[in-house]
């Protein structure tokens, strides 16, 4: 169950950023489109600023240079004090990753992603949307790595398009109903099978492949060993593997990370005094 909504001051400014990874080709055109184009990402009711989150990388289409940007944004690291914090809402081109504590991200099921909870309560967020007051990703794939595909990048171009529409709804007044909905959080981390040396015995199983979100049965195969047998997945439930295979998780010893299924209810945002425009 989510808490009760907070009062909430409407948005004036609003920061779209791509390519937090610079080799993820959607986010890094659509940045670059909008930094000649801004006009499409404006409303009446508040600026909006798109950025190149990651240029280094990106002239190197590489994910990162010397550090995962992603994995960066904890305050051991950059030593954030409350005066520093970025105060604008930041849409991460980057699947849904809100949190149920913050309604004002999860009031717009229209957007039909799949909302992945990477964060447990207390834990510290780490991505770079969680420097903002309401940060939220927006992840679409797979996309091989330094391929810009027509279809992810039209959907990922909409869905941004709907949240600054949904921002404009919320600055214009508009109530929002509370809805139930589903999420998925991780339960656990599955590397792949290895040799003693530390190489690869084997790779995802043919059945597990691209089947992210979907769930994963106890004895269902999981693994394909160079040697030709299957291994499977002993655990005692049903998970949802995501993150199936991705290239950027080799070096992390990621095969893919288990998640549960559950719901739980966002309640109504009330409506808000309309929102001047920020000229006026």
């Amino acid at each position: 169950m989510c808490s009760l909504p907070v009062p909430r001051e409407p948005l004036r400014r609003v920061a779209v950023t791509g390519g937090t990874h610079g080799n993820e080709m959607s986010g890094v055109y659509l940045a670059r489109h909008w930094l000649h184009a801004p006009a499409e990402l404006q409303r009446a009711s508040f600026s909006a600023v798109p950025v190149l989150a990651n240029p280094a990388a990106t002239s190197s289409c590489r994910r990162y240079v010397d550090h995962d940007l992603n994995r960066t944004f904890t305050s051991s690291f950059l030593k954030l004090t409350e005066t520093v914090k970025i105060g604008v809402p930041h849409s991460r081109l980057h699947s849904s990753r809100p949190t149920p504590d913050d309604p004002y991200e999860l009031q717009y099921p229209e957007l039909s992603c799949q909302v992945f909870l990477y964060q447990r309560s207390g834990e510290e967020s780490y991505n770079l949307d969680s420097v903002a007051k309401n940060g939220l990703g927006l992840e679409l794939g797979p996309q091989p790595q330094g391929v810009l595909r027509a279809d992810i990048f039209s959907r990922m171009r909409t869905l941004v398009a709907t949240v600054l529409d949904f921002i404009e709804l919320f600055n214009q007044g508009t109530a929002f109903p509370a809805f139930e909905m589903e999420a998925y959080r991780p339960v656990g981390v599955v590397d792949f099978p290895r040799t003693e040396a530390g190489n690869l015995a084997g790779t995802v199983h043919p059945q597990l492949q691209d089947r992210d979100f979907q769930p994963l049965q106890p004895g269902a195969p999981i693994f394909q060993m160079f040697s030709g047998e299957d291994l499977l997945y002993e655990g005692e439930s049903t998970v949802y593997p995501v993150f199936i295979n991705e290239a950027a998780y080799y070096e992390k010893g990621v095969a893919f990370v288990q998640t549960e299924k559950f719901t739980f209810t966002v309640p109504a945002m009330p409506a808000l005094t309309p929102a001047p425009s920020p000229a006026s």
